[in-house]
């Protein structure tokens, strides 16, 4: 119970006032100057790097006088699908198939333009793939509890020489706070536990070091 001696909480000052509102504005902010930031960038650096490959008779810049940043994006796109369309054919797969086989024969060049095309086969050709579901399992020992990503079942060798009674599943194990690099474990289905949230919100999870959890009135949307 209060007495009329209790001292009264004071106010916040003014220049807490502000200090407060400046950290709140910064937090909105940030996320987006940053984001246009970098997208600002980049554009002008495909444009600094396609421009120059174009004829000066076919660039805007000569008939409307500025220079537009985005042409040379809108350039890229344009030849990528041309290239891409053509590759899809059987004169372009052939012209491929013997380009390939050109380079193969380089040995500098063999290994640099291997490397380069594992990483693109694996980055924008599985682009449609995703995790299936975020589980939950013992790892690195029991009693500690992780979360990770089902990728797949596994198949193969793998499936073949893995001594389990059930399916083996592929799970992605993440680290804080970049959750790019991780582990990949194969796992007996019964060992782990899939979870409600969504994959989205176990990155979440993941990224803030258990800072922030989904609803758990609604695991599937995040909490307010």
């Amino acid at each position: 119970m209060n007495t009329p001696f209790d001292e009264k909480p004071r106010r916040p000052g003014l220049l807490a006032s502000l200090r407060a509102s400046f950290l709140t504005g910064l937090i909105v902010i940030a996320p987006v100057g940053l984001t246009i930031w970098l997208i600002w960038s980049v554009i002008g650096w495909i444009d600094s790097v396609v421009l120059p490959l174009v004829p000066y008779d076919f660039q805007p810049e000569e008939y409307i006088g500025i220079n537009l940043r985005g042409i040379g994006v809108i350039i890229f796109l344009l030849f990528t699908i041309i290239v891409g369309w053509l590759a899809k054919g059987l004169l372009g797969r052939s012209l491929i198939r013997v380009a390939e086989n050109v380079v193969q024969n380089v040995p500098v060049v063999r290994s640099i333009y291997s490397g380069v095309k594992q990483i693109a086969e694996t980055v924008f050709a599985q682009s449609e793939r995703s995790f299936e579901k975020a589980c939950l399992f013992e790892y690195p020992r029991k009693g500690i509890w992780a979360i990770g990503f089902i990728s797949t079942t596994a198949k193969g060798e793998v499936a073949d020489r893995a001594t389990t009674s059930g399916d083996l599943v592929s799970v992605f194990v993440p680290t804080t706070p970049n959750p790019t690099s991780g582990f990949l474990l194969f796992f007996p289905r019964e060992d782990i536990m899939e979870l409600e949230m969504s994959v989205e919100d176990a990155a979440k999870l993941v990224i803030s070091a258990g800072l922030v959890y989904p609803n758990p009135k609604d695991p599937s949307r995040p909490e307010a």
